[in-house]
């Protein structure tokens, strides 16, 4: 199966990078001189709230329980939101700057880290299980990233090909955190939900590695002179 060809490019495709907001928004970023690399080590405080979330969440009680899981919903989608804008900064706004791309790659792989693995320490019912799972989701995750820059290093398109990409996971992860929230109203929290959507995360994160593997393969032989 090929790819559609909006994967095969040098930045995610994102409908919402289109939006008027969106412009609106990195154009005044721009105006202000807000650096993109400043943004994308931004999104690191985001994600890393969202750990803490996760993290605290088997400890506190219901109520905060709610309260953690909302916060731990809002600050995913916060540090997507910063990982859309220092591209828009960086191309559309005209800033972009010699060390765009190594700025770019490794603050996002520390933001999976740092968002995933705690996610598996709050499954309360798995216990040490539910922590190594955590960190299993999380290393899919870095691999799925690097198998990609590993495509562009070899001179190709680099494939953002699913169906576990990044905002794959970030969507899939902040739907769990606000289905938790009935969770912790109805029967209290163990982290079933969450255990669900890591296990998604994660079947899903290998298929894509095992996808963009196998394109990686068929233009490496399509490269050799028949």
């Amino acid at each position: 199966m090929q790819p559609d060809p909006s994967t095969r490019t040098s930045r995610r495709p994102l409908k919402t990078r289109g939006r008027a907001w969106a412009r609106g928004l990195a154009a005044g970023l721009a105006r202000r001189r807000v650096q993109p690399n400043v943004i994308s080590l931004l999104s690191l405080v985001p994600a890393a709230a969202a750990g803490l979330c996760f993290l605290l969440l088997p400890h506190v009680a219901p109520l905060l329980q709610v309260f953690l899981l909302i916060v731990a919903a809002g600050s995913i989608q916060l540090r997507l939101l910063a990982n859309m804008l220092d591209g828009l900064v960086a191309v559309e706004g005209g800033r972009k700057t010699p060390t765009g791309d190594l700025f770019n790659e490794v603050p996002d792989r520390i933001a999976d880290v740092l968002i995933l693995a705690p996610a598996g320490y709050a499954l309360i019912w798995l216990d040490s299980a539910g922590m190594a799972l955590g960190w299993l989701v999380a290393l899919l995750a870095v691999l799925t990233a690097y198998v990609r820059v590993f495509g562009g290093s070899l001179g190709f398109p680099q494939s953002f090909m699913g169906p576990m990409a990044k905002q794959h996971r970030m969507a899939t992860l902040t739907l769990a955190c606000l289905l938790s929230v009935i969770e912790v109203i109805v029967a209290g929290f163990q982290g079933r939900i969450l255990f669900l959507a890591l296990l998604v995360i994660g079947l899903g994160a290998g298929l894509t590695i095992i996808r963009r593997l196998r394109l990686i393969a068929r233009e490496l032989q399509d490269r050799v002179p028949g």
